[in-house]
This record gives structure tokens, C-alpha cells and sequence, in this order.
């Protein structure tokens, strides 16, 4: 048996135990763990990781001494020890959680404010590739990114990648193109897999880029489902899909940036029904100690964000324009975080979805961040070597992904912690701390005037209260300090699009 002696708090025990491997070890064989704390007992479950290795993970919650045991059916199984855990280290916050009903905060109390992207199989490319969008995260300022543990099928994405979940051989690639590609679309024709037996490698694969993404403070929004495939994934039998969700639960959930995705695009899944998705989720539920967040991804209808299990929204926009707009009537309607984890991506390719430019890329943010929601970005730029951003990594291309570290700051400086949208001020977006949109005069305004392009605007809140007025341009990135403003007061603007006004009460 072999594990560490001292985790820190929210970091991960791996305990690995050497056991058999004869047979089929995957439905064979079982282990199972409780971990016990002063303040905190935890039951969870082990897997299989290949040459006779199985292992069982734990994330503690609270320092101090744990004991643990183990169980399962063969003798190495039942074991016991303790270990020491230890204050986290500097940037480990824990896991996220949702606060104050429509945002976000990590468990040590630290506002979290999600400025995610998309990357479907990044993690599914070659070395270099995945170094260099990790480094493109970094320099991007991104703290979420979205992706799939199954390899993607679809224009622009043909190849094949690094490795599969499961023991077999695919069908043959070499026919394929960006014109035929929907022909092969969900085919299991020419495919050789053995489903219940997973590819420990691909997992252990993917575990270290969570873990990179880890120490680049970066969420890991997995995407456990999706339709685009021609390998056969999308279409197991239940038996099938519940084997799956149970190993990767075992597998990924003591990572404390994980996040669950039940899938891109449910709809489009032909295969699943709503009882499916219903179980996949209490599957999770029973499954996952550790409560991370769930959602589920549409293509055209929403999933009900009501239901009890979900814990925030995870929206594709449905109309071709509007997007951003909608945040706070899906806030309203749901009263759960709006996470808009698809609302087009800069481009430009053929599809309506993936060809806006930069400037409404940060328009959409900016929109959506003063209503209250929180944007997600994602690229598809064309290029000699055909690798786009959202689906393989590698380099950013556009110009929107510059100016999010920006807003990523000012959100930051929000007070309490995240913002409302106010509604009476119709004729431009403003923003005022979620706690205080009761207050008659509240102590923060962030007015955001969009495709607007005023010279000069006029307020008036109280004849008491002072305000410091800066002026923000949000694509050059600058604030503009214009002193103070009691009473009635006029603030001048350049005139062109794209601007915010920020308004904080002086303090005497």
C-alpha cells in the first residue's frame, strides 16, 4: 500500500494497492474507502488503473489527522493507516461553490468570478500543442476551460487522438474530409471496442492536464458527453453509459477544480432521453463526496435549470443576435448562476456560430457581466495549419482573449461579492453589487453603454452621496479618472462605442 503522509488542505490522497489482474479487474474486482476526520467522515470509491494498481483518492476538507479503511473483494483490499493533512497552499482555495445564489465563490470564502474558454480536445493532442495552450491559458488570464474526455468528430477536427477510453481499434480515418464528415457522424461501423474495459493511460493522460490546469489556478469544466463522434461513444447502452460514469467519477472527482459537465449539446444526443440524463446526474450525486458543480450544455432547447441536482446554467445562446441580452431574465427565470458557456466564437469560418469579430466577442462580456452573468469565449480562426483554438488549443489567434484579464480585474473590485443587473436605468446596461440592489443609493455603479456611443452623460441619485467617476474604455483597456460628482453631475465620454462609466462612493 502506498499513499503520503501529509496532503494539504483541498489538495489530493492517493492511496494505490497492488492487487489482482487476472480476469476482467475493471468488473471484477472492487474497492471501496472511509475517511475520517475530526470534522468530517467521507465514503468513496476506488478503480482500477491497470498492471494490478488500484487506487482510491480523497479530498480533505479540514486539516488535522484522518484514519481511513479500506474494503473490497480480495485480500490486499482491506487495509487501514492515517495521515496528516495540512494548511493549503498559496492559491488553493478548494473547490468552487455557488454563493450568493447567482455567483460563485471558492470554499475558503475567495469571490470567484468565471472567465472561461473553450477547448474540446485540447488535452488530446500532441505534447507540444498542449504546452502551448497551457502557456496561451496563462497568458490569457483564463480561469475555466471546457473539454471533453472523448475525442471529437467534426469539420476542422478529423484527426485522430493521442489515445482512447477504451481497449480496441477505431474505424479507419483516411476517408474522411471536411466535406463528408457528417456522413460518419455517430457510426460505429469499422469500430473494435471493448466497453468494459477502459484505456488507464488515456485517463491518467487527462488526470495530469487537470492537474496543470490546477496550478494555473484554472477550473476544468469536463464535458463528459457529447454527439460529435464516429467512434461509437455516443451511442453505449445504459449498462454501458452507467460503467463509464461510475469509473470516471471514482477517477476525477478528488481533483478540487473539477467541475461536471453531463454533456455538450444534450439535444443532439439521439440516443439519450431526459431519464437518462436524470440518472447520469443522481449517478453523480451519490457518486461525488465532494458536491462539485454540475450542468448540462444545450444545443436548441434548455435543459430545466430548476431541477434540484443542477447547481447553475450552462447556456448555449438560441437566437442568432441576441445572447448577452437575456442574462438577467435567465437569472429570473432559474434563480441559479447564468454561465453563457457558448455565445459564439470569434472567427472565421462558414458557420453563423464561429465568425464574430473581437469587438462583439468583448461587447458579449462586457453585456453579460453587467447583467449579472458570467461569458465564455471561444475562437475559430482559419488558418495553414488548420488547428482552431476551440476545439485543438495551441496559440490564440483573435483579439478578444487580450482584453478579459481587464474585466477579470474590475470584477474583482466589486463589492460584496458579484454583480446585479439594475434595471432602472433603461437606455444602457448598469450593474450594482448584488447586495445592495434593494438600496435606494447604492455604493458601486458600473454603467456599460454597448454598441452606444455618447459624448457626455448626465446623473442625479441624491443630493448627498459623492461619487469618484472613472471612465473605462473597455477594447484599449484604459480607465480615466474624472474627480468626483455630487448632485446632479455630467460625465464626459469620447463618443465612441464600447465605453463604461464606474461610479464609487466617496469615503470621508
Amino acid at each position: 500500500m502506498e499513499y503520503k503522509e501529509y496532503v494539504e488542505r483541498w489538495g489530493m490522497q492517493e492511496i494505490t494497492v497492488h492487487g489482482p489482474s487476472d480476469g476482467n479487474p475493471f468488473q471484477d474486482y472492487r474497492l471501496s474507502g472511509t475517511f475520517s476526520g475530526r470534522s468530517e467522515t467521507v465514503q468513496t470509491e476506488g478503480f482500477y488503473d491497470g498492471d494490478g494498481m488500484y487506487k482510491i483518492r480523497f479530498l480533505p476538507s479540514f486539516e488535522g489527522e484522518y484514519r481511513f479503511q479500506l474494503q473490497g473483494n480480495f485480500t490486499e483490499a482491506n487495509r487501514e493507516g492515517k495521515f496528516c493533512v495540512t494548511a493549503p497552499g498559496e492559491g488553493n482555495h478548494g473547490p468552487v461553490r455557488v454563493a450568493n445564489t447567482y455567483h460563485f465563490a471558492y470554499e475558503d470564502g475567495t469571490p470567484y468570478y468565471p472567465i472561461g474558454t473553450t477547448c474540446y480536445v485540447w488535452e488530446l493532442q500532441s505534447d507540444e500543442r498542449i504546452l502551448q495552450t497551457l502557456e496561451s491559458l496563462r497568458e490569457a488570464r483564463f480561469n475555466k476551460i471546457r473539454f471533453c474526455i472523448f475525442p471529437k468528430h467534426y469539420a476542422y477536427n478529423l484527426g485522430e487522438p493521442r489515445s482512447y477510453p477504451y481497449e480496441g481499434t477505431p474505424m479507419d480515418s483516411s476517408v474522411l474530409t471536411d466535406e463528408n464528415f457528417s456522413q460518419y457522424t455517430d457510426k460505429t461501423e469499422g469500430n473494435h471496442w471493448d466497453f468494459t474495459r477502459f484505456n488507464p493511460k488515456h485517463f491518467r493522460h487527462i488526470e495530469n492536464c487537470i492537474m496543470e490546469l490546477q496550478k494555473l489556478g484554472i477550473e476544468a469544466d469536463i464535458i463528459v458527453m457529447h454527439p460529435y463522434d464516429r467512434w461509437g461513444f455516443s451511442n453505449m447502452t445504459k449498462e454501458q453509459d452507467d460503467f463509464c460514469w461510475n469509473y470516471v467519477i471514482a477517477r476525477f472527482a478528488a481533483f478540487r477544480n473539477v467541475w461536471w459537465s453531463l454533456a455538450n449539446e444534450y439535444d443532439l444526443l439521439k440516443h439519450k432521453t431526459i431519464a437518462d440524463w436524470e440518472r447520469f446526474a443522481q449517478i453523480i450525486c451519490k457518486k461525488d463526496p465532494y458536491s462539485h458543480l454540475r450542468s448540462v450544455h444545450n444545443c436548441h432547447p434548455f435543459y430545466d435549470y430548476k431541477r434540484p441536482w443542477v447547481t447553475h446554467c450552462s447556456i448555449q445562446r438560441q437566437e442568432l443576435y441576441q445572447t448577452a441580452e437575456y442574462t438577467d431574465q435567465w437569472r429570473k427565470a432559474f434563480g441559479k448562476p447564468v454561465v453563457l458557456d457558448e455565445i459564439c466564437y470569434e472567427g472565421n469560418i462558414q458557420y453563423a456560430w464561429g465568425n464574430i469579430t473581437a469587438q462583439e466577442m468583448v461587447r458579449r462580456f462586457w453585456e453579460a457581466a453587467c447583467r449579472g452573468g458570467y461569458p465564455g469565449h471561444g475562437e475559430t480562426y482559419l488558418n495553414a495549419d488548420n488547428v482552431l483554438w476551440w476545439s485543438h488549443g495551441g496559440k490564440l489567434r483573435g483579439e478578444s482573449w487580450e482584453r478579459f484579464g481587464f474585466l477579470l480585474d474590475l470584477l474583482k473590485e466589486t463589492p460584496g461579492l458579484g454583480l446585479a443587473p439594475y434595471e432602472k436605468r433603461w437606455d444602457c446596461v448598469c450593474a450594482v453589487p448584488e447586495d445592495e440592489w434593494r438600496r435606494e443609493v447604492k455604493s458601486y455603479y458600473l454603467i456599460y453603454y454597448s454598441f452606444m456611443q455618447p459624448s457626455f452623460r448626465e446623473f442625479y441619485f441624491d443630493d448627498e452621496t459623492e461619487f469618484e467617476i472613472e471612465v473605462i474604455d473597455t477594447w484599449n483597456m484604459t480607465i480615466e479618472k474624472q474627480g468626483t460628482g455630487k448632485g446632479r453631475f455630467t460625465v464626459r465620454l469620447p463618443g465612441r462605442q464600447y465605453m463604461a462609466v464606474r461610479l464609487r462612493t466617496v469615503k470621508h
